[in-house]
Order: structure tokens, then sequence, then C-alpha cells
């Protein structure tokens, strides 16, 4: 059984909600122990973690309204709030720009994203599980990896058939996560600019959420393609233009290893 609840006593927990939280509180325990021997420590940072968290949660449920041409064809505010669909990519680009208006508003100039690279990472990872529990896994496969879903669980899944062999890409995503996230940790700062290691992150995950795409069961929406993928080659202007500008400045060159590092400088 693919759980959607499970129970603490009489209590029902909502499953995907539960392993989000989990995941929040994964990133935050990766962020302050990587804030472990950085001192002084500027009280700011709080701030952007605030804004982070705030940005994130308001578009990750917000974010996906626009779903129809016409407004009146799209749920109200409140509806989407309680009942509409969550969006992880939504929820980067607001918790991105909520850290971006908490550090203008705390007039923090450093660079913080590399801080949050690992343990977004993770936070996906752990997140990811509460979507492969509650969601639909997949398109049909014809690998012996697939999930099949009973009839019981392909009726409180949108577009879900049972019987039939699914991708599991919320696991799929979950090994990516955690395989970034191992990156990330050990090439802390290994990089000669700050916010590399962030941004070559999101270049990462951008083109493997595109192409995990053609797995995902979503809906396709236009030209063999799904809203996320829709919405990736949109940015995707933005993305290659920073990634060529930051190149060419050297931004994704690695920094001198010290002795320090254990190799001469």
């Amino acid at each position: 059984m693919r759980p959607i609840l499970f129970h603490l006593g009489p209590l029902g927990v909502p499953t995907h909600d539960v392993f989000v939280g989990l995941g929040v509180l994964a990133a935050l325990g990766c962020f302050l122990w990587q804030l472990r021997g950085r001192e002084p420590i500027d009280e700011r940072i709080w701030g952007v973690i605030a804004g982070a968290l705030t940005g994130g949660a308001l578009l990750s449920r917000l974010g996906t309204w626009a779903q129809h041409l016409s407004p009146g064809a799209n749920a109200g505010p409140a509806e989407q709030w309680l009942y509409g669909s969550r969006s992880i990519l939504s929820g980067l680009v607001g918790a991105y720009a909520g850290a971006l208006i908490a550090k203008r508003i705390t007039k923090l100039k450093v660079s913080t994203g590399d801080l949050f690279a690992a343990p977004v990472a993770l936070g996906m990872a752990v997140g990811r599980i509460g979507c492969l529990l509650t969601e639909l896994p997949g398109t049909p496969t014809g690998g012996s990896w697939g999930l099949t879903l009973t009839a019981a669980e392909a009726a409180n899944i949108p577009r879900a058939v049972a019987g039939v062999p699914l991708h599991p890409s919320f696991a799929y995503e979950i090994v990516f996560q955690l395989a970034a996230f191992v990156v990330l940790f050990r090439n802390r700062d290994r990089f000669a600019q700050p916010g590399a290691l962030f941004a070559g992150y999101l270049l990462a995950y951008a083109a493997f959420r595109f192409l995990v795409e053609f797995v995902r069961g979503n809906e396709v929406v236009a030209l063999g393609l799904t809203r996320p993928q829709w919405f990736l080659l949109a940015c995707s202007p933005l993305a290659v233009w920073t990634a060529v500008r930051r190149t060419r400045r050297g931004g994704f060159a690695l920094a001198p290893r010290t002795l320090q590092d254990g190799v001469s400088p």
C-alpha cells in the first residue's frame, strides 16, 4: 500500500507534508552545520534564511495557479492555497527571490548562495520521499524496477493506472539529489568566486529535471512537453546567458588548495 496518510493513534498525518517538513529540517540542520567554524557569523544571515523559507512556501503553493489561459478557469487564491498542486520549481524560484529581497532589506552584500547549495539538495532528497509515497510515480516502463499500483492505490492518484509497472521518477530524483549533496558538500568553499557552487547546482538540476519529466507522468500540454518543461525552456535563455558570463569571468574555476587542505598551494 502507498499511503497518503499515516496514523499517530487516531490522528491521520499527511505523508507528503511530513516529509516536506523533514526535508526543511534536514536542510536547516545542514546549513547550521556549515556555519560551524565560520566566525564571526553575520546575524543578517538569519533574515536571509527567513526570506528564503517564506518565499519558497508562498510560491510553491501559489506558483501553479495560472494553469489555464482564462483566469476564470483557475482556482481562487484560497482554493489554490489549500488544495492546489505544489511545485518544487516554483518553490525554488520563490526561495531565491525571498533570499534576494531579504538581502536587500538587511543590506547584506556578500554572496550567500553557496551556503544554500548542499542543504537544498539534501532537503529536496528527503522531501521527494513524500512525493514517491503519495503521487503518480511516472509513465509506464518495461523495466523490472517499475512500481505497480493496486486498484485502491490508483484510485487515490489522478491519472494513475493500476497493474502497470511505472517509472519511479521520484526515486530517480532522490538519487540525483543525494549525489548532488555529496558533491556540493565536499566542494564547498572550493570555487574561486562565491555563488558558483549554487549556480552550477541549479543548472545541473534544471537539465536533469527537464529530462526526467519525460518519465514523470505529468500532464503534457503542448508539443509533447509538460508545464515544468515549458517553464524550464522559458528560463533557459537567462540561465545560459548567466552561465556563459560567469564562465568568461572564471566563475567556475576552482580555488587553489592550501596547506590546510593537505596540498601545497
